[in-house]
């Protein structure tokens, strides 16, 4: 059974491993586990111990939220974990004037089920280089 936590206590490098699928170079699990920690605000889903899914936000605590990631491990996708932390988070980010985030174009729909609306926006993406 998948239970729902906002913070993240007991959670260890350990317990976050599977994620960033795709990615070409995945932040290890002590860096995932670092950027978890330095968030505005986090909600993590668990299995057990088990971290099997995960969203985070960044901002001023005031007017401003950026959602930078939402991520259910492979194996545990389509069973509402995704929508349930989207929900929770956005239920901890109801007193912020402005909630953003970027996705790709195919998951416009998605994230219009939660109220949100595409906008114009730019950015800047680093990857790490290979030594």
């Amino acid at each position: 059974m998948v239970r729902y936590a906002t913070d993240l206590a007991g959670i260890e490098a350990r317990h976050l491993h599977g994620f960033f699928e795709g990615w070409s170079s995945p932040p290890d699990p002590d860096r995932h586990l670092a950027a978890l920690r330095a968030a505005y605000r986090v909600v993590v889903a668990l299995d057990g111990d088990r971290v099997v899914g995960f969203v985070n936000a960044v901002g001023d605590g005031v007017l401003s939220a950026f959602i930078p990631l939402l991520e259910v491990l492979p194996g545990c996708r389509g069973r509402g974990i995704g929508s349930q932390l989207v929900r929770r988070m956005l239920a901890e980010l109801e007193d912020i004037r402005a909630v953003d985030l970027c996705c790709d174009a195919e998951l416009e729909g998605y994230y219009r089920r939660f109220g949100m609306e595409p906008v114009v926006g730019m950015a800047i993406r680093r990857t790490p280089r290979s030594s």
